[in-house]
């Protein structure tokens, strides 16, 4: 891919707009301990693998469903993360250790397109505000997964609407296939 074509430019210069407001966010404490707990937690999807077994534990739920969940999300992550990403060789806009506070972040290995954690937060969104009394709550949990990765600089705003995107079709298309408990 052309990084310096036209489209290329306008994506780098709507990056580097976010990037700019978004400072004024970053070593605010307490936006601090939200952003980087939340970029924590999405790592390997652990926080949407916690709301899968949850979802299980009720009496008359079916333990499958949680393993079925965690299935969808390694599916999305092979997709996203060994697929997609394989075709991109986009840098990150920081390393995990350049992080000037106390805030520990794993150190990604992968390309910064798209967003792997956006990605998942979609997807898992998706088909819980289907299948959850809590509906389009979820979808606030996604975003605030997702603006975790432009808040610690290990993603650009672009990496994330499209890892969004990718992750809300996936998990628009699997809602539809699995009955509603």
């Amino acid at each position: 891919m052309n990084q310096s074509s036209p489209i290329n430019l306008r994506i780098n210069d709507i990056d580097d707009q976010v990037d700019k407001w978004w400072e004024r966010w970053r070593g605010v404490p307490s936006v601090d301990r939200l952003f980087y707990a939340a970029s924590n937690l999405g790592d390997f999807s652990l926080i949407w693998h916690i709301v899968g077994g949850i979802r299980a534990l009720p009496p008359g739920r079916r333990p499958r469903t949680a393993l079925g969940f965690s299935a969808l999300l390694g599916f999305e992550s092979l997709v996203v993360n060994q697929g997609v990403k394989r075709l991109f060789k986009r840098g990150r806009p920081g390393v995990a250790s350049d992080n000037p506070t106390t805030h520990q972040l794993r150190e990604p290995v992968t390309s910064s397109f798209p967003s792997g954690h956006a990605s998942a937060a979609f997807c898992a969104s998706a088909v819980l505000a289907r299948r959850s009394q809590l509906g389009k709550l979820w979808y606030l949990v996604a975003g605030v997964v997702s603006c975790s990765r432009i808040h610690v600089r290990l993603h650009h705003a672009s990496d994330v609407v499209a890892g969004a995107s990718i992750g809300l079709l996936l998990g628009k298309a699997v809602s539809k296939l699995l009955p509603k408990d």
